[in-house]
């Protein structure tokens, strides 16, 4: 009698479930998740709340991931337990929209004029949306003013090629001083933008042809490569130890730095000495860097995409994309948040415009399902390349 009622107790419970809510809660509950830093979940959950109060009829369950994010999506999925609302990136996006885990949202009207086209671009396979995007990463060339005003030189710009460049690059090295030029990183980010200004790269448009063999790509790999083992204008791995470029930059010892907007906030509080950003230099092909995105998805299997659709249009509106830029730590999607207050904010880097510009100059990262085993395999190939090996 006993394990009788606790059966049918059990089927009672999952028929709750299975509607999105409970006897006690006649809301429909959608699953979110999300990474972030705490600065990040701090602008989120208000706005999360502020959706429930507007929403009276959904409970939103946040489910916040900050390490090892994509590793557990993938258990999610695989349980058939993935959230109604994922957070998502284009370079992982094409691993669940190619293998039909997320909704097409093309049709469902929340992407307009206003957002980057790149950015929709980023976050779409075969022309189809599977995500609104909340912001757009690119990189940039960060410069400590002071090295350059004690060596009378002028700021990089717009109009600085990549032999003009390797020039200041150059000029700024002090090997006594244990200064270099420009920073050197070995994850493929930071070299894309010497292939792709070249007109190489990874991948094709498409994402369906590797191109790191092509003259193009192997010209801005070459360049890249002289930086640190011909001209020591940049730094050996023996020669930044443990600290990362970030951490040599703030120590002032590299002039130049490239790397994206996530550094501002950390680098608004801890830097003693005055910088700002450039444009990346112009190849052969213009100044040309890769554009990723983030942005919320639907899963397929999801029970509300309706209610689902109506919290993305609620998170990627003009409003609460200005929250998102108050953090300093990215650039919104929406062209017209980027262009507020909130991001154009007098603040350093006081060249912030240039992070917009370089949104319509940039590439959106081809990508493909594999791509991070083929970043792998590049990393591996190109190590002893970078190390003279």
């Amino acid at each position: 009698m006993i394990r009788a009622f606790l059966t049918i107790l059990a089927g009672v419970i999952l028929i709750g479930f299975a509607g999105g809510c409970t006897a006690k809660d006649p809301r429909v509950h959608l699953q979110f998740s999300s990474w972030g830093s705490k600065s990040e979940i701090e602008i989120l959950e208000p706005v999360l709340k502020e959706f429930e109060e507007e929403n009276p009829d959904i409970k939103i369950d946040f489910m916040h991931i900050p390490q090892n994010y994509f590793q557990k999506l993938h258990l999610l999925f695989a349980s058939n337990t993935a959230p109604d609302v994922i957070f998502i990136n284009n370079l992982y996006l094409p691993v669940y929209a190619d293998a039909g885990k997320l909704e097409n949202l093309t049709n469902y009207g929340l992407v307009d004029g206003n957002f980057y086209p790149k950015a929709v671009e980023a976050l779409s396979r075969e022309e189809k949306i599977y995500a609104v995007p909340r912001d757009i990463s690119n990189l940039v060339i960060f410069y400590n003013k002071d090295i350059f005003d004690e060596k009378h030189l002028s700021y990089p710009d717009k109009n600085t090629t990549f032999e003009e460049f390797l020039t200041i690059a150059r000029k700024t090295t002090d090997p006594d001083k244990g200064i270099f030029g420009i920073s050197f990183e070995e994850d493929p980010l930071f070299y894309l933008p010497y292939l792709m200004s070249e007109g190489g790269g990874l991948l094709s448009d498409d994402g369906r042809t590797g191109i790191l063999d092509t003259e193009e790509s192997q010209r801005g790999i070459k360049f890249y490569a002289d930086l640190r083992n011909k001209y020591h204008a940049a730094p050996k791995q023996s020669e930044s130890a443990s600290a990362t470029m970030a951490q040599m930059f703030l120590q002032g010892k590299l002039a130049m730095l490239l790397s994206g907007r996530w550094l501002v906030p950390k680098f608004r509080e801890s830097a003693d000495f005055d910088w700002d950003v450039a444009p990346f230099p112009k190849g052969t092909k213009g100044s040309i860097v890769p554009l990723d995105a983030s942005g919320w998805a639907i899963s397929k299997d999801s029970k509300h995409k309706a209610e689902a659709a109506r919290l993305i249009k609620y998170l990627s509106s003009k409003e609460n994309l200005e929250k998102f830029a108050l953090s300093g730590l990215v650039v919104p999607a929406r062209e017209d948040a980027a262009k507020s207050k909130n991001f154009l904010d007098g603040k350093r880097p006081y060249n912030a415009q240039i992070f917009l510009e370089v949104a319509r100059t940039s590439k959106p990262t081809p990508v493909s399902r594999n791509y991070n085993e083929i970043l792998d395999r590049t990393k591996q190939k190109l190590e002893p390349v970078f190390n003279q090996k």
